[in-house]
């Protein structure tokens, strides 16, 4: 229209942000029985990232919000090549019907499993919020910050460091992935529970904060000269915090896709608080992150998980039925 010299008339917007905070407020209320989901798994603050479990901390404690600020933490960015990065955007997801999510934090919670020694990795996951969980809510063209952040607890499985392209790889990411559809609309109701209901905030709020975040924030376009890139200042690790704001957690991932005339790179920035992590141990375990991904990068299987299907099937009967489909396959095959 500015074109044709003619005045910009947008249609209204359907949701106003006002009106999405207050149908969250509304939902807070209806969201109880997720109460126990949310309990159970931050569990009693066990898979901590310190000493006491075997991992690289140099302290021992938690966040103290007057010491651990913005301004003490330290920062670390690692990138993934091409034709590393291409499969776990691509091939990987749709080979196991998962999404990008599902196969970084397969990978993520290998390596965070191995530095621990325990099964399970407990982490807060951030999501952008845009929950369709209203019928006639359209968030499509509503400008605001609609992050969630909610804890999950993943358990990878039996890893095979000598062999991560092997069953480690499909066990990882089935298992992970169906850790992660058992969640209720991405998670959205544990904000709701812990800071708009009164009567489950309580509960919620003994329980420790996990101490490691993992936010994954898509793929973006890198090419100069396009009309929308990102600012130089986007590269800047910690920018846009004042220096003496408590931290939220003692470690924090932030990946990001860059598309890049070779290719797509995944970039990781790992955050910490400098009074409890050195960049030694946190590079050692960046590194092993990254090691993970590769290893699944070469993963060449797939396969349905029970979330994929409309009948009460386990993990083990689908691998089964697979199995017996390869093999039936293979013998009718010509010689």
């Amino acid at each position: 229209a500015a074109v044709r010299g003619a005045v910009p008339e947008l249609a209204p917007v359907p949701t106003s942000f006002r009106t999405w905070a207050h149908r969250l407020q509304d939902e807070a209320r209806d969201r109880t029985a997720e109460l126990d989901l949310w309990t159970r798994t931050l569990g009693d603050g066990t898979a901590r990232l310190d000493p006491a479990v075997g991992i690289f901390g140099t302290q021992g404690h938690r966040l103290d919000p007057a010491v651990d600020t913005f301004g003490t933490q330290g920062h670390l960015t690692l990138e993934l090549p091409p034709d590393v990065t291409e499969p776990l955007l691509t091939r990987l997801p749709a080979a196991f019907h998962a999404r990008v999510g599902d196969v970084l934090l397969a990978g993520l919670a290998l390596a965070v499993s191995r530095w621990t020694g325990q099964d399970s990795v407990l982490l807060d996951l951030e999501g952008h919020g845009r929950e369709e969980i209203f019928p006639g809510v359209d968030l499509s063209r509503t400008v605001g910050w609609f992050t969630t952040m909610y804890p999950v607890r993943l358990d990878p499985g039996p890893a095979d460091w000598a062999d991560l392209r092997g069953p480690t790889a499909g066990r990882a990411i089935k298992r992970v992935k169906e850790q992660l559809r058992a969640i209720p609309d991405n998670g959205i109701g544990y904000g709701l529970l812990r800071h708009l209901n009164p009567a489950t905030a309580a509960e919620l709020s003994r329980h420790p904060v996990p101490e490691l975040a993992f936010n994954y924030l898509g793929r973006v376009e890198t090419a100069t000269g396009a009309d929308w890139s990102p600012a130089p200042e986007s590269d800047a690790a910690g920018g846009g915090h004042a220096a003496d704001l408590a931290l939220p957690h003692a470690l924090e991932v932030n990946a990001v896709t860059r598309d890049t005339p070779d290719g797509p790179r995944l970039r990781a920035t790992w955050s910490w608080a400098g009074r409890l992590f050195d960049e030694e141990r946190v590079r050692e375990l960046a590194e092993a992150w990254f090691t993970a991904l590769t290893g699944l990068s070469l993963h060449t299987g797939g396969g349905l998980t029970p979330s994929d299907l409309m009948v009460s099937i386990s993990q083990e009967e689908i691998d089964a039925f697979a199995s017996e489909l390869d093999a039936e396959w293979s013998a009718r095959e010509p010689a």
